[in-house]
């Protein structure tokens, strides 16, 4: 189905589907105290460059987000995470939070997503939120730039949510930054109030230099589906790839029955987005490492196998961390084709 409601045609779902799932977290919060990671990791990006698989992710420590990296051989086992992204006391949004979130890298669906080098640069994007705590206050949107994807410079533009619609004035989430025909797209979720019962949908902004942003559309463009539907609360995080003549975003839908599950939109132009109903990557049966939400889509390609990393979380017997009391386990997880 469409945004509107209306069958989907022309994209084959064939293309996009992984129903084999690892069924374990590739990694998983270290649960010691004081650590970046210490209570979970949320939010991977994975990307590659000179034939080394990257992925980013962030970890909580009950204080707020910090970004780290890890690498692989294979997609499948991954190195510790060296913390790439930290927060910063003295910086104007990152006192608390810094979610490195995606990297601008070949947009092809079926690549291994090298990292795109921009006049010797990486360029990604980020969110943080202004308090600390878990995505406490309304978060902003900025851009950064490194020359070695370890230590990275603010651009100093923000997107801020009082500057968009309605629908997004309660904070800016997880963004995904793409180059195309030379202007970057920056697709984010987006929140309507800061607390208490919001929903989320997603949206973009458009530069041609990462300093100047437009916002061309005043609604999102993946919205909310209607009752019943798996995003019928959250349309969330997306991961926006090119698939020949379509753009294939994925992104995650959460419906009042509590959980979260994978789905997709596609577009021809980047800016008209039509809804499959069809979900990707479902949550699993009790007790196992996704029972409970399966979301946050990152999706690269190796040796012609489809590779669909996500957030996996499950209920756990309540267990201590320090101060900390967790009754969820939250890790990096994955699906192929």
């Amino acid at each position: 189905m469409d945004v509107r409601g209306e069958p989907m045609s022309g994209y084959d779902p064939a293309r996009v589907r992984t129903p084999d799932k690892a069924g374990r977290l590739l990694i998983g919060p270290s649960g010691e105290p004081g650590r970046f990671d210490s209570l979970f990791v949320d939010c991977p990006f994975v990307c590659s460059d000179g034939g080394e698989y990257l992925m980013t992710y962030v970890g909580f420590d009950g204080t707020g987000y910090q970004t780290a990296l890890s690498r692989s051989p294979d997609l499948e086992s991954w190195g510790p995470g060296e913390v790439v992204l930290p927060r910063d006391p003295d910086h104007p949004y990152r006192q608390y939070n810094a979610a490195l979130t995606s990297i601008v890298r070949d947009n092809r669906l079926g690549s291994d997503g090298q990292v795109t080098w921009i006049d010797g640069q990486a360029v990604g994007t980020y969110h943080a939120y202004p308090e600390p705590g878990m995505e406490s206050g309304a978060a902003v949107i900025g851009f950064c730039v490194s020359d070695d994807l370890r230590t990275w410079k603010d651009t100093g533009s923000v997107l801020r949510p009082q500057d968009g619609g309605a629908w997004e004035r309660g904070g800016l989430y997880k963004s995904w930054l793409l180059r195309h025909d030379g202007l970057y797209y920056c697709f984010y979720n987006a929140k309507n109030r800061t607390y208490d019962g919001w929903r989320e949908q997603i949206g973009y902004a458009v530069s041609p230099d990462l300093r100047n942003w437009e916002r061309p559309a005043a609604l999102p463009v993946v919205a909310n589906g209607g009752a019943g539907a798996f995003d019928e609360r959250f349309a969330s995080d997306p991961c926006v790839l090119r698939d020949g003549d379509w753009w294939v975003m994925f992104y995650f839908g959460l419906s009042f029955d509590g959980h979260a599950r994978e789905g997709y939109a596609v577009s021809r132009d980047l800016r008209t987005w039509r809804k499959s109903d069809e979900i990707l990557v479902d949550v699993g049966p009790q007790g196992t490492v996704d029972d409970t939400y399966a979301h946050k889509p990152a999706v690269i390609t190796r040796e012609g196998r489809l590779h669909h990393f996500y957030t996996a979380v499950r209920r756990v017997e309540p267990y201590q961390v320090g101060e900390q009391r967790m009754v969820e386990q939250r890790g990096v997880s994955v699906a192929w084709s």
